[in-house]
């Protein structure tokens, strides 16, 4: 959530920051503001919405001449969208810019109230700011130190401090990088903010300081130095470009064949290198939002082919439950960042319990990627859209293929050929995604419509949700997702004439059990979207899928959805790859 970028240098510092903000702009998207900084004085100026205006807003305004800035685009938290609340904040001689929460910023500001501090805004992050300056004695590593101390909850800074010549950063849970130019030096959220410059990062660690000056870096951990890595980004700026697409959701999801064949190529050649979950007697699936449901997806599958328990929970409950470690357990993080708070937060609470972790992860340098115990990584490469697409398919594949290993490690899987199945996914995916005019057919049945249903049963409500989820995500449509035959204890009330109602029918076991259910919002008048592998031929929209195997069947089908939520979406005229309230990296409580 949110996104940071400072630069010195002797380039347009305007151009860079500009820039970088639209790069970080799935990142949050409520406002954004940049701090200017010269020998003389700091200018701030500020906007709300879309980085658009704040960039209109800049061509009217006399700017100073400067070598250094600070910006940011905001997901609000504390504080509605406004520009008063928007960053860069300033108090007294500090400016900065926040990413993260502050939990205890209420007692901190009433504390400061008490000293004549006077606030403008509702921030959580204006109380930072005013943190720092009652410490700052013209020593600001001294003053970011003490006022790091007092601080409960995430934080990423970005700082500025008049008659100081220098960009500060620190970072608690939440990420900061330190880019490293040939002439000049960069902060950032993010990589993807600073790559048209340099593909050189240093990953800041929790609670080291950051100094950035005209002579070059240095960085301190309680006072005294810290050498660190200078890293290469595997990361190029036209991964960032629509490549002609209208929209990078849809880019996104026309990338999956090749991204799905990049992840998988390596296993399907050694299946050995995929690590083993089968010595595992219980397997906790920790994750938010789409990753949740690909961990659904791989709790179905773990259960019935590998016999092993699965517990699937979302990360924001886990961490606060009183978990029960009793058998040998295994704790799965499901992330496309690695920056997600609640994932990261179960992780460690694992890891005090000293239980074996295991990241699936899009970020080889993030901080789950980095603690956790064991990591498999996918080949998204960057996402940008705000509905994730292409990493929710490689989560699903990656862990549907480790429930393969372990049902063959343990003797349950006999077929050994199901492997071939993988190997061909990524061709019957493209296959799939080509058939974009069944879908646009479908949209346009649906897209005036205010309510659906999602109804399946087993591994097919696993994708219902999914599917759920992308559609309110992207279109605004209220949707929900069932398991099938629960629609009858109280739900089914709410069905009406001509009500779209999607059947998933991908588990032959269940097959006639769900379309039992299917008939009964149907004689109530709902609309039937039958998604499914195995032709019915009497409803009124069907998707026939190839069948495959049990494994790989959901990564069939959920592009399926994943295309006519974009259809929808078009066709409604929403902002498809930045949804309102919404942003990417989840990286706040």
């Amino acid at each position: 959530m949110c996104g940071i970028v400072g630069y010195k240098g002797k380039r347009q510092v305007k151009n860079i920051l500009l820039e970088g903000l639209k790069a970080l702009e799935y990142r949050g998207y409520d406002s954004s503001g940049i701090a200017f900084k010269n020998d003389k004085e700091i200018q701030v100026i500020k906007s709300v919405g879309k980085i658009s205006n704040l960039e209109e807003k800049l061509e009217k305004e006399k700017l100073i001449k400067c070598d250094m800035g600070i910006a940011h685009t905001r997901w609000a938290t504390h504080g509605g969208p406004n520009e008063v609340n928007a960053h860069p904040h300033t108090s007294g001689k500090v400016t900065l810019v926040h990413n993260g929460i502050i939990e205890n910023a209420h007692e901190l500001k009433e504390r400061l109230i008490e000293d004549g501090v006077e606030f403008k805004s509702e921030t959580d992050t204006e109380v930072a700011c005013a943190l720092i300056n009652s410490y700052y004695d013209n020593d600001m590593v001294k003053a970011i130190n003490k006022a790091c101390k007092d601080i409960v909850g995430s934080y990423a800074f970005a700082i500025m401090v008049e008659g100081d010549d220098k960009i500060y950063g620190v970072r608690k849970d939440s990420p900061l990088i330190l880019g490293v130019g040939e002439d000049d030096l960069f902060l950032a959220s993010d990589i993807a903010a600073i790559i048209d410059y340099t593909d050189k990062y240093i990953l800041l660690d929790e609670l080291e300081i950051v100094e950035i000056s005209s002579d070059g870096y240095a960085i301190t951990k309680n006072g005294r130095s810290v050498d660190k890595k200078v890293l290469t980004a595997d990361l190029s700026s036209e991964a960032r470009d629509k490549c002609g697409y209208d929209h990078f959701m849809l880019k996104e999801i026309m990338e999956e064949p090749v991204v799905l064949k990049k992840t998988l190529d390596p296993y399907i050649e050694d299946l050995d290198k995929l690590i083993d979950v089968s010595k595992y007697e219980e397997i906790h699936i920790v994750a938010c939002g789409s990753a949740y449901y690909a961990g659904m997806i791989g709790k179905s599958l773990l259960e019935e082919k590998a016999g092993i328990r699965v517990v699937c929970d979302v990360a924001s409950e886990y961490r606060y439950k009183k978990i029960i470690y009793d058998r040998k357990t295994l704790v799965i993080l499901i992330s496309q960042s690695g920056e997600t708070a609640d994932t990261i937060a179960a992780m460690r609470k694992a890891k005090e319990e000293k239980i074996d972790t295991l990241a699936i992860v899009n970020v080889k340098g993030s901080t789950i990627a980095r603690e956790s115990d064991m990591q498999v990584f996918i080949e998204a490469g960057p996402e940008i859209a705000v509905a994730t697409t292409k990493a929710y398919i490689l989560q699903v594949a990656i862990i549907s293929l480790m429930a393969y290993k372990a049902a063959i490690k343990k003797g349950l899987e006999k077929d050994k050929n199901i492997l071939k199945d993988f190997d061909i996914l990524p061709r019957m995916l493209k296959e799939v995604l080509d058939r974009r005019e069944e879908y646009l057919e479908i949209a346009n049945e649906i897209y005036n419509k205010e309510d659906i249903f999602f109804i399946g049963r087993k591994i097919d409500y696993s994708i219902c949700m999914e599917g759920s989820l992308k559609l309110k995500e992207v279109s605004y449509i209220h949707s929900e997702a069932y398991q099938a035959g629960e629609l009858k204890h109280g739900t089914i009330s709410l069905i009406e004439d001509d009500m779209p109602v999607f059947g998933i029918l991908t588990d032959k076991d269940v097959r006639e059990k769900t379309i039992s259910n299917i008939e009964e919002v149907k004689s109530r008048g709902a609309k039937i979207i039958v998604i499914t592998n195995e032709a019915c031929n009497k409803y009124d929209l069907e998707v026939v899928v190839p069948k495959i195997s049990d494994y790989c069947q959901a990564v069939l089908v959920v592009p399926v959805l994943q295309l006519i939520a974009y259809e929808v979406a078009k066709t409604r005229g929403c902002d498809i790859d930045k949804p309102k309230n919404l942003a990417k990296s989840v990286t706040v409580e």
